[in-house]
């Protein structure tokens, strides 16, 4: 039977109801905790008028003010957006974009998260694609992870009760909640499912909503000694002006250059200009754009460069820009990124341009020791007219014979490189600026991975849009150990390879490689139309799995031949639906 619109939002509304701070209530199997008579959590009172206007009528207020729900959770300015528009689309708020950005800027500010904790979970503003490693075991997995990234709720804080409210809105609005939540460790009669057989005394296992629950009330608490001081230290930020930036684009290589940030109107909106100069090829790329930063740190833009893009991949391309701006306000690092899947875009750090003479990058990330007049360029701010090669330390082993050429803002220095030189990273200093680990010396190249070293693109068509992958082979040695894949290891930065696709065998006949896209001579993948296609056998779809190969053109083994790595590539049918959760861009 259907279930209408209606019913289901009584449901859900009832999910919701606040609870008065301190109660508990047992839901669903009788799994929940019982109800305690632990002390009210402490609320964030909500000061701004327009949001108690807007949200406090169906928030209560109390008498200190605080909103309940609003009150009880912090999260980051992508999390209130979302909250905003859910209370649009299913409690009937009646709001004016102007308001909404109001409301979310104060919200996101007061309502936020400090800085130490949004870094850690940064990689979903950013829409970076990771193996999370962040889950603390596997009921948890299952509460949370089975349907989103573990880093959605650790974009939050909230206090105890609210978690509970939150698993109660999951059970109400999504079906498979309840299974997720509290019958995950269950057989089929009710009784629990015993994996092994448990020790004298031992506790039963948590259902995997009590152990989720348990988890982030404990790590992910609504006070913690970071919010607090970063509320005391709270001040508009103080950005403008010249910023230099090393920018990192897979397939594309390394980019040096600077942004300048001006004001635009309110004291936390501005307008950048960007330029960029390549590092492989020297061509330049100049952007320009604007950005509101939230709570003092969280940056959040858009740019696009001044040329009509014509590829997928073009670095001209209109792109969302999300930073993490240091507390000190004297860099900040992210990422800016496009493509209909986030799939493509720059890893940027930036650091406050100054008088003193300032370093932001170098032109190459490795030298083999016992190399003779290497040409090394150095990108910067405030270069001193005047250098000797004894202005220049790039560590141990690593001698510079000549200042070749210099201007303000680069410098290009020779150096020979001592063939006993320990292999490892080394700093490189000018002066009195300092890039920690910029240059690895090395005596050979052992290995080299493809990254990412599993990936996933969608095909795609004119009415479903393609999900593209980029590639790159990346050298290593091994290490003091001796031992690949360990800590000690040495990343000695993208080196020369051909690319080619070979056939990953899962099923008897294979034939995805024929059919799933075209990878390029630069490790661009594009895939093929989403189909079905007649030429395929029972008019398959054009998806499958592959493997992508790449082969050192430079690089050997001990045997004399070259270096091989290779990347697991799943290619997949498009998104068919997607969730509404656009980025917090002006």
């Amino acid at each position: 039977m259907k279930r209408s619109p209606a019913i289901g939002l009584a449901i859900a509304a009832l999910c919701l109801a606040p609870l008065s701070q301190g109660q508990r209530t047992t839901t669903g199997s009788g799994s929940a905790p019982a109800a305690t008579t632990e002390a009210p959590e402490v609320g964030i009172p909500v000061t701004d008028p327009l949001v108690v206007s807007k949200c406090g009528t169906c928030h209560v207020k109390d008498a200190k003010g605080n909103l309940s729900r609003i009150s009880y959770a912090r999260t980051t300015p992508e999390g209130w957006e979302e909250a905003i528009k859910r209370m649009v689309r299913l409690n009937g708020l009646k709001i004016t974009p102007e308001e909404g950005k109001r409301i979310l800027k104060y919200l996101a500010t007061y309502h936020g998260l400090a800085p130490e904790e949004a870094k850690p979970v940064m990689y979903m503003a950013e829409h970076r694609m990771i193996d999370e490693t962040n889950i603390p075991n596997d009921a948890v997995r299952t509460a949370c992870a089975e349907c989103h990234a573990f880093g959605r709720p650790l974009t939050w804080r909230r206090s105890k009760d609210d978690w509970q409210l939150l698993e109660n809105m999951h059970v109400a609005l999504y079906a498979q909640a309840e299974t997720h939540f509290r019958r995950s460790t269950r057989n089929p009669d009710g009784s629990a499912i015993t994996v092994a057989p448990a020790a004298a005394g031992a506790a039963p296992t948590p259902e995997p909503g009590v152990a989720a629950l348990d988890f982030l009330s404990k790590n992910a608490p609504l006070h913690t000694p970071e919010w607090a001081a970063w509320r005391a230290r709270l001040r508009a930020p103080k950005i403008a002006g010249k910023w230099l930036v090393t920018a990192t684009v897979p397939g594309h290589g390394i980019y040096f250059g600077d942004m300048l940030i001006e004001p635009a109107g309110a004291d936390d909106e501005f307008k950048t200009t960007v330029k960029l100069k390549s590092v492989k090829d020297g061509t330049t790329i100049t952007r320009t754009g604007q950005g509101i930063v939230y709570a003092g740190y969280s940056w959040r833009g858009r740019s696009k460069g001044v040329a009509t893009p014509k590829d997928p991949d073009d670095l001209t391309r209109e792109a969302r820009e999300t930073m993490w701006i240091a507390p000190d306000q004297s860099s900040a690092e992210g990422r800016w990124y496009w493509g209909d899947y986030q799939e493509f875009g720059f890893d940027v750090k930036l650091v406050r341009g100054s008088s003193e003479p300032t370093l932001s990058g170098v032109s190459i990330s490795s030298i083999k020791a016992g190399s003779k007049a290497v040409p090394v360029k150095l990108y910067g701010d405030s270069i001193p007219a005047q250098l000797t090669p004894a202005d220049l330390d790039f560590g141990s082993g690593v001698k510079v014979t000549r200042i070749v050429s210099h201007t303000a803002s680069e410098l290009v220095a020779e150096v020979e490189v001592a063939a006993d030189a320990v292999n490892g990273l080394r700093d490189v200093e000018l002066r009195r600026s300092t890039l920690p680990n910029a240059i690895a010396v090395y005596d050979k190249v052992d290995y080299i991975k493809v990254t990412p070293e599993t990936a996933l693109a969608r095909l795609g068509s004119d009415v479903h849009p393609k999900g593209y992958q980029q590639f790159e082979a990346i050298g290593f040695n091994r290490g003091a150990d001796g031992k690949m894949n360990t800590a000690d290891d040495i990343n000695l930065g993208t080196i020369e390879a051909t690319w080619s696709v070979e056939e990953f065998y899962s099923v008897y006949g294979d034939d995805d490689k024929a059919f799933v896209g075209h990878l390029s001579e630069t490790a661009l993948f594009t895939p093929a139309s989403d189909g079905p296609n007649p030429e395929r056998k029972f008019s398959r779809n054009n998806y499958g799995n592959v493997w992508v190969v790449a082969t050192a053109k430079n690089d050997k083994d001990k045997f004399g031949k070259p270096l091989t790595g290779k990347s697991y590539l799943v290619v997949s049918v498009p998104t068919y639906i997607k969730w509404d959760q656009p980025e917090v861009n002006p």
